[in-house]
């Protein structure tokens, strides 16, 4: 392995620290999420999967419970892409990423119909069937609003339920049968952390930062650019305030921010840092990053994501690297894990994909 090669191998390794993927993890669902601060959840199950392995003896069933609890919310806080964060920080998460996405999406709330009245009246009819602490799934909340004479059919009403969790109106709580139901923000999250109330713009921008590279680090500027999709401005201001609290290190001439603390976490770690790990689809391991090099070569890319669409594969991580991808067979037995490699699997690769996959479907899993 060259230099090069070791160094983005040990970039890899820290990250995997630094998210709670090897080492003692978090104590509960809430940590994870309130140290990642962003979980990417469009796929629910999978993020379900993606938090529960970060907890220790954690399972879908303790990150449900974080729902439930009010704890933990799923929105639409950034990039236009459901994430699970922390309820307290809602508020403040989406009036720093959302309202670029708001201005983005004029053009597709045009084409689908969708005026400001629409909106206002949405808004009231939504307040109203969910008054009083009231939890709908998606599909009852749709026919309300087509009931009160707003269509919903095709993306109307998905774009419609996304611009109220934008504006602060919804957000996704509780689980019922296995699908989270919406709920109004201002009643399902009792003591919010708001902009320009508990915060102020300097100290949240600050906070995000601080947050990221802690959680997602050693990462670059252009990394934290990518993931939060803030404006130029706010990223150098928002670094600039975190760096002093931050590490920094380089690779190949760039520069990687990261908690003075991951090293030792990725210490502590010892030889399980260096073994194999299955992670889901869209997991912060790969999606947190615009430059995943570290973890996976750029020609291996579309193996990952193939056809470039935005779906991606669950990995086989060995050692911080990606080397191949894994789902579940609907051939008999259904549900089987099938793990296939880049090029080979290694012998030891091979021996560890039992207990990888056996770690992967306790978290899954709706008990510990």
């Amino acid at each position: 392995m060259t230099a090069s090669a070791t160094a983005l191998r040990r970039l890899a390794l820290l990250r995997m620290a630094a998210q709670g993927i090897v080492g003692e993890g978090f104590a509960t669902a809430a940590d994870a999420v309130d140290r990642l601060t962003c979980v990417q959840a469009q796929d629910f199950g999978g993020a379900l999967t993606s938090i529960a392995l970060r907890v220790r003896d954690g399972s879908r069933s303790t990150v449900e419970a974080a729902l439930d609890s009010g704890a933990v919310v799923r929105s639409w806080p950034m990039r236009g892409t459901l994430h699970f964060v922390p309820a307290r920080d809602l508020h403040w998460l989406l009036a720093l990423g959302a309202p670029r996405t708001i201005a983005a999406t004029a053009k597709r709330r045009r084409d689908l119909g969708i005026s400001d009245a629409d909106l206002d009246i949405v808004r009231a009819s939504t307040q109203e069937a969910l008054a009083g602490g009231v939890a709908l799934e998606r599909a009852d909340l749709l026919s309300h609003w087509s009931a009160s004479g707003q269509p919903t059919a095709g993306q109307r009403g998905s774009h419609l339920i996304s611009q109220l969790a934008m504006t602060g109106v919804i957000c996704h709580g509780p689980v019922r049968h296995g699908r989270q139901c919406l709920v109004l923000v201002d009643e399902w999250i009792p003591a919010p952390r708001r902009l320009g109330h508990d915060l102020d713009r300097e100290q949240a921008l600050a906070e995000w930062a601080l947050r990221y590279f802690r959680s997602h680090g050693p990462a670059t500027v252009k990394d934290f650019t990518w993931w939060t999709r803030l404006l130029a401005a706010d990223v150098r201001a928002a670094v600039a305030l975190a760096r002093p609290c931050l590490e920094s290190l380089r690779v190949d001439g760039n520069e990687y921010l990261m908690d003075p603390a991951t090293p030792d976490t990725l210490a502590a770690a010892g030889r399980e840092a260096r073994g194999v790990v299955l992670l889901p689809g869209f997991d912060e391991f790969v999606l947190g990053y615009a430059d995943r090099t570290a973890a996976l070569a750029a020609e291996l890319s579309p193996r990952v994501c193939p056809g470039g669409n935005g779906m991606f594969l669950g990995t086989v991580v060995d050692g911080g690297r990606i080397v191949g991808t894994w789902r579940r067979t609907r051939r008999p037995p259904r549900g089987t894990i099938e793990a296939t490699p880049f090029s080979t699997f290694s012998r030891r690769v091979r021996a560890a994909l039992p207990d990888a996959g056996t770690a992967l479907e306790r978290a899954a899993a709706g008990t510990a």
